[in-house]
């Protein structure tokens, strides 16, 4: 991969994600904030809320993805490139990637947040293991009848494929 130049305004963008990291700490919230930004504009623009949500998937890249896709009426952000103030942790990880965003600035990485107790690193630790190895069992039941709604699916003329 060639070397990506750093431009003033990816300093701005990710300082208005720092800026919503910061507020959210002071309402109350986690040390997150994230921007999606298309064409040079900031579409969205949130902070992590999962304690004042009770949500746990509320953090600040998968909120900023869902008011993006609200604001520009499509899942699909291709084109867009997503500012974080901390690198993303698996979960938003996959949801910037099944919203096929652009790209990904982050300010701190995964050992700044282990450092103050969010440790999304055991996460990707788990996701290397081999599934009968990982702290929380994962087991198959009902594949069969599973397998019957992947079939109608597939057989749908009419679905808005993702």
């Amino acid at each position: 991969m060639s070397k990506i130049e750093i431009s003033a305004q990816d300093r701005e963008f990710m300082r208005q994600a720092i800026r919503l990291s910061a507020e959210s700490v002071a309402n109350g919230g986690g040390p997150f904030g994230a921007v999606v930004v298309k064409d040079g504009k900031v579409i969205a623009g949130r902070s992590n809320s999962v304690t004042l949500d009770n949500d746990c998937t509320a953090h600040a890249e998968v909120n900023a993805i869902r008011e993006a896709c609200r604001v520009l009426g499509t899942f699909d952000l291709s084109g867009c490139d997503i500012y974080t103030s901390c690198e993303p942790c698996p979960m938003c990880l996959g949801a910037i990637y099944w919203a096929h965003i652009s790209r990904i600035f982050y300010a701190a990485d995964r050992s700044d947040a282990a450092a103050v107790n969010f440790d999304d690193d055991f996460i990707y630790q788990e996701l290397d293991k081999p599934l009968s190895q990982r702290s929380t069992p994962l087991i198959p039941i009902l594949r069969d009848e599973a397998l019957k709604t992947f079939q109608a699916w597939e057989a749908k003329s009419d679905k808005t494929a993702y």
